[in-house]
């Protein structure tokens, strides 16, 4: 029997994590006979020309939208609904909006956490708690948020599956000839991608490279990727700008370059497979998990990272440096001791690819399609026993 899934999800060209995710997690689906077709209901802020996939597209913040869009899928030969979950892309308090729309569908549902906290508030809770309620499945992407899930949300053990955030495989150049397309051949190169907000504690890490340059005059380090939608239409470049200004106040023109533009998924895996060092600064000590990490350790990089409960655990066992949160000193450390010795450094990689390669989209299209046979399965004795 061949499923047809529906994804509840922001979608491309809404620039936003999730949205790529999706994109990439359907079309890793969809090369598979399992399924017939990946259906979306797109969340959105603004207007978007979408692809055909696109059933119906929700204006977040309008709830009869939720309405209709519960109803179509009801009325329609949908075998199961998969929402990516983040607070901030449902409408209402904290999202809230999400909890009716659930009440509304009569499919079964899976729902993967893209965050789970462990000191939410109680609307939060609330909203997670009644998502995962309403679920046949619940999906994290670390061991570390199933326990989360199990000990602050009591969600029961059987429900929850890990399922490793995906990440692209692509033939590419080697590091020294992607060096020399981009104009850093001789350079030791640093970088971190992905939308620009003040949670990402850029600031540091341009301190770092301070501190880095008086060894390593040749290092530089990339911040790839445009100020975040949302951040931009509330405070403009504001945050980019103070970026900006702190490079020119050290005088790091030469080792800090800004690359202010949506990388390409070809892009991101050239930056990426040309970087000495992968960087994640972040000040987000809960966060769940990254895609750029996920990337990152896909691409078998050495990476160093402040210890947030995504890379604590996926950077355990050598397969990366943790370092202080706030601390430029400490991620200097981290960095300048992955540049002075290149055997370490190898053998960060080879640590990393070993787990980057289970997380290849083809491996976790799989896994979803395994799960989405379940539900469906335990859908069809739910509905026997009913």
């Amino acid at each position: 029997m061949a499923i047809k899934p529906v994804f509840v999800s922001t979608y491309p060209p809404r620039e936003c994590g999730i949205a790529t995710f999706t994109q990439d997690l359907v079309n890793a689906i969809e090369k598979y006979n399992d399924v017939r077709r990946c259906y979306i209901i797109a969340l959105s802020k603004d207007k978007h020309i979408y692809d055909n996939r696109v059933l119906y597209d929700i204006n977040q913040d309008k709830f009869s939208n939720y309405v209709k869009a519960a109803n179509l899928i009801n009325m329609s030969d949908i075998d199961v609904v998969v929402i990516e979950h983040e607070y901030g892309i449902f409408g209402g308090e904290d999202g809230d909006y999400i909890i009716p729309f659930v009440k509304l569908i009569k499919k079964p549902i899976i729902t993967t956490f893209h965050t789970v906290l462990k000191n939410p508030t109680a609307k939060q809770f609330e909203i997670l708690k009644k998502l995962a309620d309403a679920s046949f499945k619940v999906i994290t992407m670390a061991k570390t948020t199933k326990d989360i899930l199990m000990e602050v949300y009591d969600i029961e053990e059987e429900k929850i599956e890990i399922v490793h955030h995906g990440v692209p495989y692509m033939e590419l150049d080697d590091r020294e000839t992607l060096k020399e397309k981009y104009g850093l051949k001789g350079r030791k190169v640093i970088s971190t991608f992905g939308l620009i907000s003040p949670g990402k504690g850029l600031e540091y890490a341009i301190e770092a490279m301070n501190k880095v340059r008086k060894e390593f005059p040749e290092a530089v380090y990339l911040i790839l990727g445009q100020t975040h939608p949302n951040i931009k239409r509330i405070k403009g470049e504001e945050y980019r700008e103070k970026l900006m200004n702190m490079v020119k106040e050290l005088k790091l023109e030469n080792n800090v370059q800004f690359v202010d533009k949506y990388l390409t998924k070809v892009e991101i895996m050239e930056y990426l497979r040309l970087s000495d060092i992968y960087l994640t600064p972040y000040i987000g000590r809960e966060q769940a998990v990254s895609g750029t990490l996920a990337y990152a350790i896909g691409s078998g990089k050495a990476i160093v990272s402040t210890p947030y409960t995504y890379a604590q655990e996926m950077l355990s066992d050598g397969r990366g440096v943790l370092v202080e949160f706030e601390d430029a000193q400490s991620i200097a450390d981290g960095i300048l001791m992955l540049l002075r010795d290149e055997n370490l450094r190898k053998e960060i990689e080879r640590k990393t690819l070993e787990i980057g390669k289970e997380m290849y989209w083809h491996n976790v299209a799989k896994r979803m399609i395994d799960i989405f046979y379940d539900v469906v399965e335990i859908n069809k004795k739910v509905g026997v026993i009913a």
